[in-house]
């Protein structure tokens, strides 16, 4: 695998991963946003009103049959929320040229002027877009924001952020808000759009085999073409250190058979370098199925269903989340402090350390195993603007020794405890 990026324009970035493991070839988009609560329903309802139609294919059923003509191509666009900003994604997968009958069209050039007209060439009518298909999708994601509390383990993580970050961009729900969708039609959609494409930070990634001159295709591509340099409007992830003097507690009641207990942990680290640490941290803490939170809190006192821990590097944070029986909140709270304490009494042996980095590590050979995951990978180096190949990442984890880990736990505070119950 060989990874490489240029700037096609400025704002505008090509990135490349020539691997020959795959028959076939990955193209994702990046768009990428400051969230804010004006524009987080839009952004959201975006990228499925741009998956409708473009200007040369204006029904689903023609963006079909064209993928059908190009072996059976793929299609897709999705949302993420990553740190302080909205990423609107799109991606095509087709069959590799090399495994295409000869003098066969070029499937690299035909899936590239395909996503890129449907991300800068969409279906417009009368100077807006089409009404219908807005219509029909605010309807769907009106279905998906409403049904959020279907599934309770995501739901009280949401609700969790959200009441850490109140005010604050990443409290934001990724997918938007009711009341903001009523107040969006196809002419104030179409107008936001054109200033969202004209101000976000593009990032076009393609994996695969490339027998064609990839960079000529992109800047002689019209649609690259009319694009303006830009200063992107986003967010650089900062590393800032945050301690909590006080925890704040939060009880939420649904219709629920299991309680779900989310701590929302702060980290007080001001190095992206401490990240390694924090990782061996996490997984011991509630990573993996030897962790003190999974043998302690599930196994040994059977008070959860679930005990596990995600570490979030953008917003220093790690999030524990358990579900257990209503009546067990003020045990399992107390075991799960325990072993918050414990690890920064150093109450872990070298071999758990050892088991930890094993885990991370065979996740970290796994990346290009899958064409998504390098893409993901590369595209998280790129927003945070570090440059580091897979084999210095394992090596990264491999020099983190049993002090730094103690360190790190020493610098974990609860910033909020947040429980739904019935």
């Amino acid at each position: 695998m060989e990874y490489n990026q240029l700037e096609i324009k400025k704002g505008i970035k090509l990135h490349t991963i020539t691997t020959n493991k795959f028959k076939t070839n990955l193209i994702a988009v990046m768009l990428t946003t400051s969230l804010s609560k004006e524009n987080v329903t839009k952004n959201a309802l975006l990228p499925v009103v741009l998956r409708r139609g473009t200007k040369n294919l204006k029904t689903q059923e023609e963006i079909n049959k064209k993928l059908e003509e190009m072996y059976g191509a793929s299609l897709d666009c999705g949302l993420d929320k990553t740190g302080d900003n909205q990423v609107i994604k799109f991606y095509i997968e087709s069959v590799n040229d090399s495994f295409l009958p000869q003098n066969d069209e070029n499937m690299l050039k035909t899936s590239l002027e395909m996503i890129l007209e449907m991300i800068f060439n969409p279906y417009i009518e009368e100077g807006a877009f089409k009404k219908q298909y807005v219509n029909q999708e605010k309807e769907n994601l009106k279905q998906i924001i409403d049904g959020k509390i279907d599934n309770k383990a995501r739901y009280a993580i949401d609700r969790c952020i959200e009441e850490m970050y109140k005010g604050q961009p990443y409290g934001l729900y990724k997918y938007g808000y009711v009341e903001d969708l009523e107040k969006i039609d196809e002419q104030s959609l179409y107008k936001y759009y054109k200033e969202f494409i004209s101000n976000c930070k593009i990032d076009i990634f393609i994996s695969g085999i490339f027998d064609t001159d990839i960079k000529t295709i992109i800047e002689e591509n019209q649609n690259i073409k009319q694009l303006q340099e830009r200063e992107p409007k986003y967010i650089m992830p900062e590393i800032k250190g945050k301690k909590s003097e006080k925890e704040n507690v939060i009880q939420d009641s649904l219709e629920v058979n299991q309680g779900k207990l989310i701590l929302g942990l702060d980290l007080d680290l001001n190095e992206d370098n401490l990240r390694y640490d924090a990782m061996i941290y996490n997984s011991l803490l509630g990573g993996s199925a030897n962790s003190k939170l999974f043998q302690n809190v599930r196994e040994k006192a059977s008070l959860a269903y679930t005990a596990s821990s995600s570490y979030f590097r953008f917003k220093n944070n790690i999030f524990i989340n358990c579900g257990i029986e209503i009546d067990n909140y003020e045990k399992a709270l107390n075991i799960i402090k325990e072993q918050i304490e414990d690890m920064k009494k150093g109450n872990f042996t070298e071999e758990d350390i050892e088991n930890a980095k094993k885990g991370i590590i065979d996740a970290i050979k796994t990346i290009d195993d899958e064409q998504d995951t390098e893409i993901t990978y590369f595209f998280g180096q790129e927003l945070s603007n570090t440059k580091l190949d897979i084999q210095n990442y394992e090596k990264k984890v491999r020099d983190v020794n049993k002090q730094n880990v103690i360190d790190i736990a020493n610098k974990v505070s609860i910033n909020t405890i947040y429980f739904l119950r019935n």
